[in-house]
């Protein structure tokens, strides 16, 4: 697809504000260096962005031989943002002011048998709505809600075209969730948003290619290549979860067999433990999140079977990340979501030494394998930054009217 010159400037305007965000404050000078754009430009892109409002003069800083630098900030009192993680087995809301700094946080639970549509958007916007009072007068100015919702998404038109562990079909979405919350609206899946928050925040900064393994209840791998997020053609890059690691072996929900997902998502842990050991105290058969609390709890304990059932997790973890390193040749891999920060350090240890083994020498000597160090939950986080980036492109198309 051919790029005008106004495609370009876009890109580049918001370029320049994550630069900002990440690592506020900055100045013109380091922009430039950052971004390889010339410095006059990115002294117009910043300007623009100070007439928006989403930025402030933040001082100077001394500089050797020259003038002072001037340093510019991200305007934390400019407006809000909310990022929603839809999760198989919570909605988790948070509020970020333009910084990225957290706010306020909500919870619903996603209990089985409440997973409709309508039911679903309810729990959504019951969390919002809680974000908002939380922040009290911050909350009148939110700019936008990111909406991250597992599946393949078409991000254009709002519609969840296939959620595989909820059923969902060709699911307007966004038109649902416009329905009862009265904010812009921006919808797309966990693995751009985790990838996303890393790209800003996280082990993918400033590196060129990285692979981010989300590991929940379902799994997938986002990509970051050449140091900008890949979606692929239809919005559908990272359904790694979905390639094949076992043949023949057990049913999945996308209708195949022996999919990584069925071994390594949480459910898959679940059936492991209830094969070994399933009237035993790790297992609790209809709590996901409680299973592998308990799970992480045994393998600080010294439990037999828990200290089994992670090495396992983590030897066809690593078997199918093997096979992301061999194609890829990725300089960092994460492991990002819940169930890879409840296992940490043993899972981590488990796969690197997977990897070691099965991926081919030269790309596995040069990947490094890292758990995520985000302290939030790293889809509100990157769900946010879509809420921002269509609020910098509507305030544009509006002709730079003032967010204040």
């Amino acid at each position: 697809m051919k790029r005008t010159s106004r495609d370009i400037r876009t890109a580049n305007r918001y370029e320049v504000l994550r630069r900002i965000i990440a690592r506020s404050p900055t100045s013109r000078p380091e922009l430039a260096a950052a971004t390889g754009l010339s410095l006059a430009t990115v002294a117009t892109l910043v300007g623009e962005l100070l007439e928006l409002g989403m930025l402030t003069e933040a001082g100077f800083e001394e500089s050797a031989g020259g003038r002072p630098r001037g340093l510019v900030a991200a305007n934390a009192s400019g407006g809000t943002l909310i990022g929603v993680d839809i999760a198989e087995t919570y909605v988790h809301a948070e509020l970020f002011d333009l910084g990225l700094t957290v706010l306020a946080r909500a919870q619903e639970p996603v209990r089985p048998g409440e997973r409709t549509p309508k039911q679903v958007v309810a729990q959504v916007a019951a969390a919002v709505g809680s974000v908002v009072a939380q922040a009290g007068a911050n909350g009148a100015r939110v700019l936008g809600v990111g909406v991250s919702m597992p599946g393949q998404v078409d991000r254009e038109n709002g519609v969840l075209v296939h959620a595989t562990n909820w059923g969902w079909h060709d699911v307007p979405l966004l038109d649902l969730l416009a329905g009862c919350i009265a904010y812009p609206l921006h919808l797309d899946n966990p693995l751009h948003a985790c990838t996303t928050a890393e790209l800003w925040f996280g082990a993918a900064r400033g590196r060129c290619d990285t692979v981010v393994v989300n590991l929940g209840t379902g799994v997938g791998a986002g990509l970051a290549l050449g140091g900008a997020l890949h979606r692929g053609v239809s919005n559908s890059a990272g359904e790694w979860g979905h390639t094949t690691l076992v043949l023949d072996g057990r049913p999945c929900h996308c209708g195949s067999r022996g999919c990584v997902e069925t071994y390594v998502g949480a459910p898959g842990i679940m059936r492991d433990l209830r094969e070994r050991d399933a009237h035993g105290p790790l297992l609790h058969p209809d709590d996901e999140t409680a299973t592998i609390d308990a799970l992480a709890r045994g393998i600080a304990e010294g439990d037999p079977v828990a200290v089994d059932v992670v090495r396992e997790t983590a030897r066809r973890l690593g078997i199918a990340i093997a096979a992301l390193v061999n194609l890829l040749n990725p300089e960092v891999i994460v492991l990002s979501s819940w169930v890879a920060r409840r296992l940490g350090e043993p899972l981590l240890a488990g796969v690197r030494e997977a990897v070691a083994r099965h991926a081919l020498r030269r790309p596995a000597s040069a990947v490094e394998i890292v758990l995520s160090t985000i302290p939030t939950d790293p889809v509100c986080l990157g769900a946010a930054t879509f809420a921002l980036e269509g609020a910098l492109a509507s305030a544009v198309a509006a002709g730079g009217r003032h967010f204040v």
